[in-house]
């Protein structure tokens, strides 16, 4: 356990430790939790210990970073005191994770659990982005009388009118609780958006389901959030200082799963436009394929406007075209861009022109409703407009810019990306030097039981830092093998030796493994070798990409004690399956970031520009072990869970650096076979 702390502490912040103390002692208020159908409780220090941290931290308004392991219980050992210091401060405490499967776990199981333990009186509330909300205003103009004007295509009435009959039904309007496939298209053109809203002046505002949801975020003392929402909020009121926010006026987060920050942060206050989305805008304007669109309507200029929709649409195909056309950018690939103007803008002056037509032909319209969509489409234009300008002059500072392309069918998507490159000084800007308590903690933050390369990734700054012990027994509950005689990832021989492999250790424990591979490549190849073998004993194999999703393939897993899964990245984190159904995790590579990635590259490029530093040792390592140790985490869940860690990638021990891989997990029996 590693603790640093410095502070001295008020009153206030005493006195919720020791209410946080008294929570989480022996004689626990959750030992009642198996008669309210919780699991039975066992003292754990390590989760009193990080309860009176948290504690400390929200009433002494300082940041707090804990690394805590799996069975800590670590969402109880936050939840408790923030439930506490929102009803004392009457203020919420935010509540923002990364994976679904958490955020359902805290609102369906564990905040109510403790509302009954508790025996406090407080209120929860999901929140979520607009985008996941029906708007009762375009679902009706989607099944009105001009809905060639506003669905994109005729076959989708039928599904519009079935989506009404639900809504009339629903009580949440919420795209999770629909319980029959619906197109994105058609959600595209129903749901909840920012600049197509019209807030207290829309017929619908009092029955809305988005501002019903907001108006219960308003009155909650705990928000759970995730890293999406929580980042296009701090975009909005720190970055663009815009006056709207999406989020209420917390005074205190908590930020779970915060392995992904230094990610999330560069994905959200970066920048990224799409070739899809802009082919998707111009056509809800008109599409001259299927004559439907916004821009149907007689009036003055109409026609020009389309002409001018038309011209837009051609001029994004010439520009995208181009882009096609820069080395190396053909199918599934990326391009780096180190210099501005790689193409020439042939896109944003149509978009302006058309932006400005729009602006013209709003003013001539009179029905609220077509207004409030065409204001929408006009916001949208001009973000275009003003982003491929961006992009192409590379106008954001120390960011790094590249355009990835993506094969769908027979065409090709392309994305542009403005990533930052100076993550920690905005992180330790907008997050950890404002005058709130924020609290970030995860299962896997070290390396070698060191959280220094995470704080300096992240800029954690203003607070204390705790490394928690786990609580499991792994000497007695794992064992690690390392077969010797594998070549290194990159000799001709590889894949095979690597199918032999997986065949010898899954046939250990007959089945019940996670193979976690680095790329589509190398599992597509071992399952299409390995696939007679496991017909042959009857162990059924579930490959992502495949028929299933990744939900789906975890449910069959749990269901089919004897089944594998192959996966890749989704795989090595979030995932949970106690159990005997997991009884083996196969690490077929060691999971080092490509490091031709523009992001990847211009990250160690950085480092290096320092002076003294080293990308691989600096960088590249430490992230590949962080995410390592995600993927031998999916093993061990419970006091009761054992099985074997199997390390396909003989670098582990041939290299030097292999040794930050087994020193920075729990030590356990490790044989070296052949």
């Amino acid at each position: 356990m590693i603790q640093v702390r410095e502070e001295s502490f008020s009153l206030e912040a005493q006195v919720l430790k020791d209410r946080a103390a008294r929570f989480f002692h022996p004689e626990s208020p959750l030992k009642q939790a198996d008669k309210h159908g919780g699991r039975s409780y066992e003292y754990r220090p390590q989760q009193q210990e990080m309860a009176e941290e948290v504690a400390l931290a929200l009433a002494g308004n300082t940041n707090l970073c804990v690394e805590a392991p799996t069975g800590i219980g670590k969402s109880f050992a936050y939840l408790v005191p923030a439930i506490y210091h929102a009803i004392d401060t009457k203020y919420p405490v935010l509540i923002t994770t990364e994976t679904i499967n958490l955020q359902e776990q805290l609102i369906h199981k564990d905040i109510p659990l403790l509302e009954k333990i508790m025996g406090l009186e407080f209120k929860t509330a999901l929140a979520k982005g607009r985008g996941n909300y029906l708007c009762k205003r375009r679902l009706s103009l989607a099944n009105g009388e001009k809905s060639e004007e506003f669905l994109p295509y005729a076959s989708l009435q039928p599904e519009s009118v079935k989506l009404a009959k639900w809504a009339s039904d629903n009580g949440t309007g919420d795209y999770a609780d629909i319980d029959f496939r619906i197109s994105q298209e058609l959600w595209g053109s129903v749901c909840c958006e920012g600049g197509n809203c019209a807030g207290a002046k829309c017929e619908f505002f009092r029955s809305c389901f988005y501002w019903q949801a907001r108006r219960a975020w308003e009155k909650a003392d705990i928000i759970v959030a995730n890293h999406a929402l929580f980042f296009v909020d701090l975009k909005i009121k720190e970055v663009e200082k815009q006056g709207e926010t999406l989020l209420p006026a917390y005074k205190a987060v908590i930020i779970d799963e915060a392995h992904t920050l230094e990610d999330n942060a560069a994905n959200y206050l970066g920048l990224h436009l799409s070739s899809s989305g802009i082919r998707y805008f111009l056509n809800r304007l008109y599409n001259p394929t299927n004559g439907r669109g916004l821009l149907l309507r007689a009036g003055k200029d109409a026609l020009e406007l389309r002409k001018a929709v038309s011209d837009a649409q051609d001029s994004a195909t010439a520009f995208f075209n181009i882009i096609d056309q820069l080395p190396g950018n053909g199918g599934d690939s990326i391009f780096r861009v180190r210099k501005p103007n790689p193409v020439p803008d042939l896109l944003s002056g149509p978009l302006a022109k058309l932006e400005k037509m729009l602006e013209d032909y709003l003013k001539e319209q009179d029905d609220e409703g077509f207004r409030t969509e065409l204001q929408s489409q006009i916001d949208r234009c001009a973000g275009f407009a003003e982003g491929i300008v961006t992009f192409l002059d590379m106008r954001l500072d120390d960011h790094v810019y590249w355009i990835q392309a993506a094969s769908r069918g027979a065409s090709v998507s392309h994305t542009l990306y403005a990533a930052p490159l100076n993550v920690n000084q905005m992180l330790s800007n907008l997050l950890f030097k404002k005058d709130i308590p924020v609290i970030i903690t995860s299962a896997t933050l070290t390396v070698r039981k060191s959280l220094d390369y995470y704080r300096n990734r992240i800029g954690y700054c203003g607070g204390s830092e705790l490394v928690l012990d786990s609580p499991f027994n792994h000497h007695n509950q794992v064992k690690i093998y390392i077969p010797k005689q594998m070549p290194e990832p990159n000799a001709p021989d590889y894949f095979r030796n690597a199918a032999e492999q997986i065949q010898n250790y899954v046939t250990m424990t007959h089945g019940k493994a996670f193979v976690l591979f680095t790329s589509y490549q190398m599992l597509d190849a071992c399952a299409e070798r390995l696939d007679s073998f496991f017909e042959h004993r009857g162990i059924k194999l579930l490959v992502q990409g495949k028929e299933l999703s990744r939900t789906m393939m975890l449910k069959e897993f749990r269901r089919d004690t004897n089944s594998v899964i192959f996966g890749t990245t989704s795989f090595w984190t979030g995932v949970d399956v106690p159990g005997e159904a997991l009884s083996n995790v196969i690490i077929t590579k060691l999971p080092f970031a490509v490091p031709t990635h523009p992001l990847i590259q211009a990250r160690g490029e950085k480092i290096e520009a320092g002076g003294g530093g080293n990308s691989f040792m600096d960088y590249s390592l430490p992230e590949a072990v962080l995410k390592f140790r995600q993927g031998v985490g999916r093993l061990i869940r419970s006091h009761t869970d054992n099985g074997i860690i199997v390390i396909l990638d003989r670098r582990v021990i041939s290299k030097r650096y292999g040794r930050f891989f087994l020193d920075s997990i729990p030590r356990c029996p490790v044989e070296i076979c052949d």
